[in-house]
């Protein structure tokens, strides 16, 4: 677990264009889940074995977690929700191997994960409902309210981008201190809190994009029942 540098370090540029650290992590992760994902997925059978029961079993969960909040959506952002929290429970596991961090410790990387959010968001409910009618919730109850709407957007997507980082970056440097300062002889607490809060945190981030993803296509639902 790296945490001598909270920065991302630069290692090659091309151009203008800096490839830095996180970069090239985030690439490392979604290779390795690409990969991972046809090695798994491969040789599908009627009859699984274990390797596939424990796939489908995983599957099966996240499939319930996101129909207990969207029921009527689920199938439809169950794909985006589902690589969400997998990405993100990777890459925040990353920061165990030695000498490596997590690409969540750097703003520029959580950022981009919350935009992404905040597009996906507005993209399922016009999908779903269409341009007119999806921004029409803007003006509901009252056209007065579009701003604070719009300032509400801008604000959960600057916490969720914010959230993220920080706590990555916190539990980095606290597990790096800790071994600084006590060396090996307390690493498996060490390592068993790194893994939770990484998970923890993932779980979460994936959690509120998913409300977030819900509550807006509900809204859009409500505001369609309330007409007719």
């Amino acid at each position: 677990m790296a945490a001598n540098e909270l920065g991302s370090q630069v290692l090659f540029s091309v151009g203008p264009l800096h490839v830095t650290v996180t970069v090239v992590t985030t690439w490392a992760v979604m290779a390795a889940l690409t990969l991972a994902a046809w090695l798994l997925t491969r040789n599908l059978r009627i009859g699984p074995g274990d390797r596939q029961t424990a796939v489908e079993g995983v599957v099966v969960a996240i499939e319930e977690a996101i129909r207990a909040v969207a029921p009527d959506h689920a199938e439809r952002i169950q794909p985006f929700v589902a690589t969400l929290w997998i990405y993100l429970a990777v890459a925040n596991l990353v920061g165990l191997i030695p000498e490596a961090s997590s690409p969540n410790r750097d703003i520029s990387a959580t950022a981009a994960l919350a935009i992404l959010v905040f597009l996906s968001v507005h993209w399922f409910g016009i999908r779903a409902l269409g341009l007119r009618q999806y921004l029409k919730h803007y003006l509901s109850p009252s056209p007065i309210l579009l701003p604070f709407h719009i300032i509400g957007e801008i604000t959960r997507t600057i916490a969720l981008a914010i959230r993220l980082f920080g706590n990555i970056m916190s539990l980095e440097i606290a597990a790096a201190l800790v071994l600084l300062v006590a060396g090996f002889l307390a690493p498996i607490p060490i390592l068993m809190l790194h893994i939770v809060e990484a998970l923890v945190q993932a779980y979460i981030f994936g959690t509120l994009a998913l409300i977030y993803l819900a509550g807006a296509m509900q809204s859009q639902h409500q505001s369609e029942e309330s007409k007719e």
